[in-house]
C-alpha cells in the first residue's frame, strides 16, 4: 500500500505513521511521498531525516480545486494508494475526494460528530465534557465528517488547559493513526 501524507506543520502524526511503517507494524506498505502547503513545516524536515520524499505545493493565491489539482497530479505520478491527512490544515476540495474515494484518512482531535473544525480541544472543554479523544476517519467532501474507522478516549480532567489536553490526545492520535493504518492495510476497516 504506498501511502502519500499531507502535512502543513510539525508532522508529529506523519512521523508515527513513517515509523511504523519503516519498523513494520504497518505491514506491506511504504510512505511514498510526504507533501506539504507550507515551504516551512518542521514535518518536511523530519520526513527527508527518514528517507521519505518530500515535495511543497503552495497554494499561492491559486483557488483550491486549482491547488489540489497539483496535489493529485503528484500523489498518482507515485501510484499513491491511501492519502493520509496528518496536521494537513486545508479543506479538501470535491475533486479531490472524488480522486480517491474511499482512499483518504484524517484524524481529529475529538470524539467525532461532537467537536469538529478548528481548536476541537478548546470547545471541548468550554462545552464542560468530561471525555474528549480523538477520531480516524474516512475523509468526504464534509467537513469533519464519513466513516469512522476507531476512536480512543482521553479523559477531561479538572483544571485542565488547552495545552495539557491537547497533548493528551495528541499521544492517542499517534497510537490510533497506525492502529487504523494496520487495520486499512489487512483489509479490516
Amino acid at each position: 500500500m504506498k501511502i502519500g501524507i499531507l502535512i502543513s506543520g510539525r508532522g508529529s502524526n506523519m512521523v508515527a505513521i513513517a515509523d511504523a511503517v519503516a519498523n513494520g507494524e504497518i505491514p506491506l506498505s511504504e510512505v511514498a511521498v510526504v507533501i506539504s502547503d507550507k515551504a516551512d513545516a518542521a514535518g518536511l524536515v523530519k520526513a527527508a531525516e527518514r528517507g521519505v520524499e518530500t515535495v511543497v505545493i503552495e497554494r499561492n493565491g491559486r483557488k483550491r480545486a486549482e491547488h489540489d489539482a497539483e496535489i493529485i497530479s503528484e500523489l498518482n505520478k507515485r501510484g499513491v494508494e491511501l492519502v493520509c491527512l496528518a496536521g494537513y490544515m486545508r479543506l479538501l476540495s470535491p475533486d479531490f475526494v472524488r480522486a480517491f474515494p474511499n482512499r483518504i484518512v484524517n484524524i481529529h482531535p475529538s470524539l467525532l460528530p461532537a467537536f469538529p473544525g478548528l481548536d476541537a480541544q478548546r470547545q471541548a472543554l468550554e462545552a464542560g465534557a468530561k471525555v474528549s479523544g480523538c477520531t480516524v476517519h474516512y475523509v468526504d467532501e464534509l467537513l469533519d465528517h464519513g466513516p469512522t474507522i476507531l476512536q480512543r478516549e482521553v479523559e477531561v480532567r479538572d483544571g485542565d488547559t488547552v495545552e495539557e489536553l491537547s497533548a493528551r490526545i495528541l499521544n492517542e492520535e499517534h497510537a490510533a493513526y497506525v492502529e487504523a493504518l494496520k487495520m486499512i492495510a489487512a483489509g479490516e476497516a
